[in-house]
């Protein structure tokens, strides 16, 4: 075996030697690569397993957390921006939160704290039945709303029904009245050249649609609608409120003004002045307050932030959407 052929032979072997040798090596990084994004995979998994375990079992951590506290107390009931189905001041989230505070042994009086334009008429009113059904079965506890910025239209719809109701000097109070307001298309659509096709089965079926020039007798209809509204929150608002309105004196109450708490303690909209703390330490006697307001879970946050509600909204203003109390 001449020398030439044997050094050929031993650099063929060197080359199958770094072959090799990079091969497992290529596989050892590839190898790598795959376990890392595996434990990136399951990681995420793990943080997401414990956001959702955290979005269902925190507001029960919240709910006993202040239900369950010992000792006498003032029930706390937050009622917060617009009153309407699955927002947070929705009917069935105060009410929820209501019969709770009322069936707790240890409650001395509940604050219905309200800082809101109002919303749904259906929404405000099974609010406003549930406080006077409650106040009935239990008469030893007394409901006082206490208006801070806000409280017009539904929202004082639901104050009307407490026991007595106080406000900041420069709260908003009032607006007593219903709206229902959208937007009309018909020109913008005569420019564009555009044609509305619309197939139902109704003569009327159709009237709340903004591409469709309006009826004069849908006008009246309409308007009669909300008047029937309008009336049946007036009448709610006298039984809830009495001889304490002052509504001879100042026949624009329920006319859709607003006013400040100064003014409407004249008016007899509120009985006094004064915050939810004041109430709570010298109107029921018990400063310790509770807050049985339903909580927002996390996911439910989260959703919002991703505007999983603006398609609702957006066809809310398009007109859409049903009378309201404003």
């Amino acid at each position: 075996m001449s020398d030439e052929w044997k050094a050929s032979a031993v650099g063929e072997g060197d080359a199958k030697s770094w072959q090799l040798l990079e091969k497992t090596l290529l596989a050892g990084v590839q190898e790598q690569r795959r376990a890392r994004r595996w434990g990136i995979f399951f990681k995420l998994l793990t943080f997401l397993y414990l956001f959702v375990a955290l979005a269902l079992f925190a507001p029960l951590l919240d709910w006993q957390k202040g239900a369950s506290k010992s000792g006498a107390h003032t029930a706390l009931i937050e009622v917060r921006g617009m009153i309407a189905d699955k927002e947070a001041a929705s009917a069935d989230n105060i009410v929820g939160s209501l019969r709770a505070a009322f069936e707790d042994a240890n409650t001395r009086g509940v604050i219905l704290r309200i800082n809101s334009p109002g919303g749904s008429p259906v929404q405000s009113g099974y609010i406003y039945d549930e406080i006077r059904r409650l106040r009935a079965k239990y008469p030893a506890i007394k409901l006082y709303a206490v208006i801070s910025d806000l409280g017009a239209s539904g929202a004082y719809y639901i104050a009307s029904a407490a026991d007595q109701i106080y406000a900041d000097k420069a709260s908003l109070v009032g607006s007593i009245g219903v709206t229902a307001a959208g937007f009309g298309f018909v020109g913008v659509m005569e420019k564009l050249g555009v044609d509305r096709r619309v197939y139902a089965s109704g003569e009327h079926k159709t009237f709340l649609d903004p591409f469709q020039p309006p009826k004069e007798e849908e006008e009246r209809f309409w308007q009669g609608v909300l008047e029937t509204t309008h009336r049946q929150f007036i009448d709610s608002v006298k039984q809830g409120r009495g001889e304490r309105l002052k509504v001879e004196a100042h026949p624009e109450l329920f006319s859709g003004l607003v006013w400040s708490g100064e003014q409407a303690l004249e008016l007899g909209l509120v009985d006094a002045l004064g915050n939810s703390s004041y109430v709570a330490r010298e109107v029921v006697g018990v400063e310790e307050v509770v807050d049985f307001t339903v909580q927002e879970t996390p996911f439910d946050r989260f959703a919002k932030r991703l505007g999983a509600s603006v398609a609702e909204h957006l066809a809310m203003w398009m007109g859409f959407q049903g009378p309201a109390l404003r």
